[in-house]
């Protein structure tokens, strides 16, 4: 039993490694231009093990992934316990809008979601992964707000996907524009003004 414990420790362990390794070179530049050897080296372990942690560069990158979202939903989270989202949960979402916004400027978290996350995993498979997270804490915003009597009561899983659709795009031309700030308050406006337009 205790063997089988070390080698579970083992195998985390590399897999840390390497998600660690590879989580700023992706971010720097860039998934087609990182190679697994580079990432193996830096990682301080074999190609071979990569390959057997991981099947190959692809699912380290969701590895690393995954591991962008996690953060930017507990980041969200928690500032919305913060500002008392029981209290005024529209308030909260508008919080929330500019908090996401905030956190897409990120250079590391821009690069890797809005930026290489498409590219490498194609449309689908990011939008999939991305959601798992996004929409489960836009779900309990939207919630609070169905149970606040703030919005009229309606299915809150397809308006959460909804929501999350507008702020993606919203994340994605304000990261593109070349005026990034003036960009970023227009479309936190058009966001905010979006929600707004759903008070009973």
């Amino acid at each position: 039993m205790k063997s089988k414990r070390t080698q579970a420790e083992r195998t985390a362990g590399t897999r840390a490694a390497l998600v660690a390794a590879a989580r700023p070179l992706f971010a720097t530049r860039g998934y087609a231009a990182v190679g697994t050897d580079e990432i193996a080296s830096a990682a301080g372990v074999t190609r071979g093990a990569l390959y057997h942690q991981f099947g190959g560069k692809e699912e380290l990158f969701v590895a690393v992934f995954e591991q962008v979202e996690q953060e930017i939903v507990h980041r969200l989270a928690a500032g919305a316990a913060g500002a008392g989202a029981a209290a005024d949960p529209f308030a909260a979402l508008e919080d929330d809008i500019g908090a996401w916004l905030t956190v897409c400027a990120e250079p590391e978290i821009h690069r890797i979601v809005l930026i290489e996350a498409p590219a490498a995993l194609g449309w689908e498979r990011w939008r999939e992964i991305g959601r798992g997270y996004g929409v489960g804490l836009v779900e309990l915003v939207v919630q609070g707000l169905v149970d606040a009597g703030a919005i009229a009561p309606q299915p809150v899983r397809p308006l959460a996907h909804v929501l999350v659709g507008a702020l993606e795009e919203a994340a994605l031309y304000a990261a593109r524009a070349q005026d990034r700030t003036a960009a970023t308050a227009e479309v936190r406006a058009a966001l905010v003004a979006l929600v707004r337009g759903l008070v009973r």
